[in-house]
């Protein structure tokens, strides 16, 4: 569990966090392997025995004050009685502390329901891919690919089921000699449901294969699925009718249907089911269908509600089928591979509530889908996970963000279907009213609780293939995963600043303007330049730069020369400002690439954000040595004594080369460089597979990697008339300070 604070030392009171100009609060990563440090938790069994506070039902820690027959709670203060049991175990007699008196972080068993005989409980992974027909050869050819990558990625004794979709449904039983489908038609006028359950069509148990037996038939079941294009039309009078039917896509009840079908075995059969659904195009026929202009080219500008404002999602059927996706145990991944427009807004609440991913790709050609679904499979996941925050009593939570739903009962209570280990929310704090920390108060506290279950496998000693439907390898394990942390506070602002960390400052402002912009994307433009605008002035003021009455504008400092822990703070907004992200309709962002990155963006962790904002630069003198680190994103490298260049932008790996380069160097680089290591660790990291892209100065294309030198493009004039570049925008600041200081 990684918790980094925007403000490492607390302030000390409401006034002085204000007139720091600085958000305050956490970004958790609650399911990652170790803390912000490196440091694992300390584990142990008997999670239901830690001892929580009757008054705010916080967990006992080793911050707390512990007495022969009590405790203190770290969080409200409450005396809280021990057990005759809790107290023996907290007894110092020379045997060894549990967990929690060993460390404020810890990751405990919970008691889950046993099977027959007492033994633990089991259960079987579900995985289910869902293909769209109403697509091209080039699409179904990757997502083959991707399908066999994700079979290798699956671990032995899971289940897989296959099914397609377009005006019927097609569910694939490979367990047999040889793979067969059957059909269930969709309704052109349904009403939301088929005229015959798939359960009738094909039995969930004959529908779901095991795959280590199952592997091979799954890949021919593959090699048979053809687009709709590719079926007959009969030359009738209803040829206009079918035609429709050959370009119909029925992903709305397509997935109603298999979640319906799923639910009959969840609690019994498994406990969490993934789906993997693989669009080529909006939902166009039955429930959930989108509508689009056919008449229009499907860009930005076309997809707007106004100059500024983007159409909302226009209905709420996914929301519903998300809701019942949670309760029936299904995670729905959902990749889009289309340039055409989806309405991704719509659909991307069934694979966020879902506690599902999003991925989107513009083409076939260049897409990283196979590594992306191999990568997402082979990474740890949690479910079922409830998490909690507390704080104490001074402050508390003012907004949370991330892909959670809220208790419906509790305050502060969020819930998550699927988690993994790179997942993170965000939680912005306020003190109470009336509140402040003193060096007479204890100091603040901060304790993150978060449950979950995970699924562990077994070893298999049986070599009957045959049965390994009806056998378990996997049990269930329900986990208590606790960290209480205390902070230092300070009255002070110099301090305060000292101890910023940019990249979780960041992280809260692009979960606001996210939240923001989903209304008025040039409202949260705006309110951002005005945040820097005020922080800005408010670190001026702090340092007595700006005096009552004015010193002129050259005694403003733009470029934190007191404080090098804020100094990159004004870059980062100057390229969030230029993110596609909050760019304007009329700079012709795809409306759906846009959705995709608030997906990306609002569950990143901060340091994968800030790469995602702001890329790095990175000069090598050659592919085996390293020249410099963080180059100015500016086209001054042009100029540069080094020849190449690693650009690395998180979704994307530019590797540059000078057009001066000398031909003795390789280009592309070696396979056993330095310059490769570094490409091939950066894409083992990432959870997804950044798009690598070689480019030679003197005969290739170089926009690709121009555009991501920021520092000297400009905010399109909203804050710097007739001007550009990162050093322009830093002078409209000033020109902005300056005049309010008046």
């Amino acid at each position: 569990m990684a918790v980094r604070a925007s403000l490492a030392c607390f302030p000390s009171d409401a006034a002085l966090q204000e007139s720091s100009g600085i958000p305050w609060g956490v970004a958790v990563t609650p399911f990652s392997a170790a803390d912000e440090r490196g440091a694992a938790p300390a584990t142990g069994a008997e999670g239901h025995l830690l001892p929580r506070c009757d008054s705010c039902y916080a967990y006992f820690s080793t911050l707390c004050p512990l007495h022969r027959w009590s405790w203190s709670c770290a969080i409200c203060s409450a005396d809280n009685d021990l057990t005759p049991d809790a107290s023996a175990r907290y007894a110092r007699d020379g045997g060894q502390d549990p967990p929690e008196m060993r460390s404020a972080f810890v990751d405990l068993l919970l008691p889950v329901s046993a099977g027959e005989e007492g033994e633990a409980a089991t259960t079987t992974p579900v995985y289910v891919a869902a293909i769209d027909l109403s697509s091209s050869e080039e699409f179904l050819e990757l997502v083959k690919s991707a399908l066999l990558a994700a079979l290798e990625a699956i671990p032995p004794g899971s289940l897989f089921g296959l099914l397609t979709f377009s005006s019927k449904i097609g569910l694939y039983d490979v367990q047999g000699p040889i793979p067969i489908v059957k059909n269930a038609f969709i309704p052109p006028d349904s009403d939301g449901t088929l005229l015959v359950d798939l359960e009738d069509v094909m039995p969930l148990r004959s529908f779901l294969a095991p795959v280590d037996g199952c592997k091979d038939r799954i890949a021919e079941a593959l090699e048979t699925i053809k687009p709709t294009s590719s079926w007959e039309i009969t030359a009738t009078a209803s040829e206009v009718q079918d035609h429709a039917l050959h370009h119909a896509r029925g992903f709305g009840l397509a997935m109603d249907a298999v979640v319906n079908y799923l639910c009959t075995e969840y609690g019994s059969l498994f406990e969490l089911a993934r789906i993997f659904t693989f669009l080529s195009g909006p939902p166009n026929y039955g429930p959930g269908q989108i509508e689009t202009r056919s008449d229009v080219d499907h860009n930005a500008a076309k997809m707007l509600g106004s100059d500024h404002t983007f159409i909302s999602e226009q209905t709420n059927f996914y929301t519903n089928l998300a809701a019942s996706a949670v309760q029936a145990g299904v995670c729905v991944d959902l990749f889009a591979i289309t340039n055409e427009y989806t309405d991704l807004s719509s659909l991307k609440v069934l694979s966020v509530e879902s506690g599902g991913s999003l991925y989107m790709y513009s083409s076939t050609d260049e897409s990283t889908l196979p590594q992306d679904i191999y990568k997402m499979l082979s990474r740890p996941y949690a479910f079922g996970c409830v998490l909690r925050l507390r704080t104490s009593s001074e402050f508390k939570i003012a907004d949370s963000y991330g892909h959670f739903f809220p208790d419906p009962q509790y305050m502060h209570v969020q819930h998550i279907n699927c988690c993994d280990s790179f997942a993170t929310y965000v939680y912005d704090f306020e003190f109470q009213k009336d509140s402040q920390f003193s060096r007479k108060s204890s100091p603040p506290i901060l304790q993150i609780a978060f449950k979950y279950t995970t699924i562990v496998q077994q070893g298999d000693t049986s070599d009957d293939v045959s049965n390994s439907v009806s056998r378990s390898k996997f049990t269930l394990q329900r986990r208590l995963r606790v960290r209480t942390i205390q902070y230092n506070i300070t009255a002070n602002i110099w301090d305060l600043y000292d101890f910023v960390d940019p990249d979780v400052v960041l992280t809260i402002l692009v979960h606001q303007v996210i939240l923001a912009s989903l209304s008025d994307v040039l409202e949260a433009r705006i309110w951002l330049r005005d945040w820097l605008v005020n922080f800005i002035a408010q670190y001026n003021k702090a340092y007595k730069v700006v005096r009552s009455g004015g010193t002129g504008m050259s005694d403003i400092d733009v470029d934190f020369i007191h404080c090098s822990q804020l100094q990159p703070l004004s870059r980062l907004v100057f390229a969030f400002l230029l993110s596609p992200l909050l760019q304007l309709h009329g700079q012709g962002i795809h409306p759906d690439y846009r959705t995709y990155l608030q997906c990306l963006f609002s569950a990143l962790e901060a340091s994968s954000l800030r790469q995602a904002i702001c890329p790095t630069l990175i000069s090598y003198s050659s592919p085996d040595v390293e020249a410099e680190v963080n180059q100015s994103l500016s086209r001054s490298v042009f100029n540069s004594e080094s020849p190449i260049f690693l650009l690395d932008a998180y979704t994307d790996l530019l590797v540059y080369y000078s057009p001066t380069v000398s031909s003795t160097i390789p280009f592309p680089p070696p396979r056993d460089c330095l310059l490769r290591s570094k490409i091939d660790r950066l894409k083992q990291e990432r959870n997804i597979t950044p798009k690598l892209v070689f480019i030679h100065g003197a005969h290739d294309d170089t926009t690709a990697f121009e555009r991501y030198l920021i520092e000297d493009q400009s905010v399109d004039g909203s804050l710097v008339a007739s001007a550009t570049g990162f050093r322009s925008f830093l002078e409209g600041i000033r020109s902005r300070i300056a005049e309010y200081s008046r």
